[in-house]
């Protein structure tokens, strides 16, 4: 269970830190916007993968 959270803990960080970044880069680079949208739907994707199992831990300690 430490390990999951661990993971989590480490996929939301680097999820956060790789959207920025590639909104920034791709703000400076000048790219379509259809990227921006990309990077916006897979940070999505983590983020809710990352719900999910956070509310799995929490429904094995509470059981």
């Amino acid at each position: 269970m430490a390990r999951k959270a661990r993971l989590v803990g480490l996929v939301l960080a680097g999820t956060m830190a790789l959207w920025i970044g590639a909104q920034v880069v791709g703000d400076e680079m000048g790219w379509d916007t259809r990227f921006a949208f990309l990077f916006d739907f897979a940070a999505l994707a983590a983020f809710v993968w990352a719900l999910v199992v956070t509310y799995q831990i929490w429904r094995v300690r509470r059981g």
